[in-house]
């Protein structure tokens, strides 16, 4: 039976390489999943949970945003930030977003820094809601 090479990256490493039978990816318009034989394509990644399938097995990541390149057998995830669901430690999470929501607290709608500080608090609530599962 055919696999996925699965390649999840951000900009400081690579998170994982694995074979995988499925991948559902958040999209920039929601959920969709890959398997071998897909119609090759590139499009923007959401933010939320990356689920692989492996025979019976399921793992998660955490990504945020970036891009999806489907080519042949092989998914490249080309994520701002990524992480394995099973490394997030709850509260820690909570800081996090406790933190980006303070520092958004403190800037105006018209700040340069504005839109990213909200982003931040997006990231880090979504973040935070998979840790807690």
């Amino acid at each position: 039976m055919a696999r996925l090479t699965l390649d999840i990256v951000t900009p400081e490493r690579r998170i994982a390489s694995l074979q995988v039978d499925e991948a559902i990816i958040p999209g920039a318009e929601g959920l969709f999943g890959v398997r071998p034989g897909h119609t090759p394509f590139l499009t923007v990644m959401g933010l939320g949970p990356l689920t692989v399938s492996d025979g019976g097995n399921t793992s998660q990541y955490f990504v945020a945003e970036g891009f999806v390149e489907v080519a042949g057998d092989h998914v490249r995830v080309l994520a701002d930030h990524a992480e394995a669901l099973d490394g997030l430690n709850a509260e820690e999470a909570r800081k996090r977003l406790v933190a980006a929501e303070e520092r958004l607290r403190k800037l105006k709608a018209g700040d340069p820094d504005f839109e990213l500080a909200a982003a931040a608090v997006k990231r880090e609530s979504v973040r935070a809601s998979l840790a807690l599962r």
